[in-house]
This record gives C-alpha cells, structure tokens and sequence, in this order.
C-alpha cells in the first residue's frame, strides 16, 4: 500500500492492481479510523485529490540509556573499583583459591563497596520490619515494589511470611565530574618508577 500511496502523491498515473491494493488498504483504515474516515469524507465533498495521514512514528517501548545514565552507571563502578577493587575481585578466578583466601578479599571488597554505596545512595527498606514477620497485603499493593512468591491464588487480602524486606532508593548524591575527565577509564593503568 506504501508503493500506491506514494504514486497517487507524486500524481504519477497508478495502475489498476496498485489501485485495487489501494482500494482494499483504504476501506479498512477508513473503516478503523474515524480520523482517516473523517479526511476521507472532507476529501471526498470538496473532491479533492485524497490525501493520507502519514504512518505515525512509532513510540520506543523503553527508554534507551542517553550519555548522562551511561556516565552515571561508569561513574559508579569506577568508586566501586578505587574504594573496593570490585572489579578485579569479579574478573578474579576464585576456582583456585581457598575458602579463606576468598573471604578475605571479600571482606576488603565489602568494605570499600559499602563505603561508596552509603556515601552515593540512601537505601531504605521497601517494606518496614524483620524477615519471618507477618505481612497482609490488601487490595491494591503496588505488584512494583512487593513481589509475590510461593501459592498465589485468588484476589487480596493475602496474608503471608517476609521473606526479605527489599531495598528502595530515596535519595541519589552523585560527584560532579572534571572537564574533560574520561568516564570510560574505570581505573587508570599503575606504573610504578
């Protein structure tokens, strides 16, 4: 249908299957929509040539990371590299290593990633009270922030155990950036003289 409506824009002479394909495309947007119906009948009363609504842009269905996320998002792993040495303890293989070997440089990992986290976000549990407690969840919850597990049957009130409270940010402090600083370099090469 695209081929024919270009050639009735560009006025060109359009052949008779190209105008029955159109013909067939037309009833049913005419029949769908009550815009292109209303164009239709405004047209066809001034006798007009037609012409079509162009095709809608199409809306993205989620929202692509812009340069101020993927800075954001480089900016967090590099403070998790120079505070923690996340980084090098993810990309470690641990395969080889003892049980002790591995809980010590996660402790050191820890303490360096917690540090950046406490100082960068404040986190809050989603839900107030201790894991194990009784929860009743009316009509109405928000599905975005409890999530149900387990036998889920039937309409709310539901009444079951907290099995973790869950985590929510409430407030974002991130540093500013240099001029001219690199966000792709999480940690600089180090060379020692």
């Amino acid at each position: 249908m695209a081929s024919a409506l270009t050639a009735v824009d560009s006025e060109e002479t359009v052949g008779f299957f190209a105008r029955l394909g159109l013909a067939f495309g037309l009833f049913f947007k005419v029949l769908f929509d009550s815009a292109t119906a209303a164009r239709a009948a405004v047209t066809l009363s001034n006798n007009e040539s037609p012409t079509l609504p162009s095709e809608p842009t199409p809306k993205p269905t989620k929202p692509t990371p812009g340069p101020a996320q993927e800075t954001a998002a480089l900016q967090l792993l590099a403070a998790l590299q120079r505070e923690g040495r996340f980084i090098d303890f993810v990309k470690e293989d641990v395969q080889s290593l003892t049980d002790d070997e591995v809980g010590g440089a996660a402790r050191l990992v820890h303490e360096g990633c917690k540090k950046v986290v406490s100082t960068w976000f404040q986190i809050e549990p989603v839900w107030p009270g201790e894991d194990g407690t009784s929860v009743t969840l009316e009509e109405g919850f928000d599905a975005r922030r409890i999530q149900l597990t387990g036998n889920v049957s039937g309409q709310p009130p539901f009444t079951g155990s907290l099995v973790h409270h869950g985590w929510s940010v409430s407030n974002t402090t991130l540093p500013k950036l240099n001029a001219g600083s690199d966000t792709s370099v999480l940690a600089p090469a180090e060379v020692e003289l």
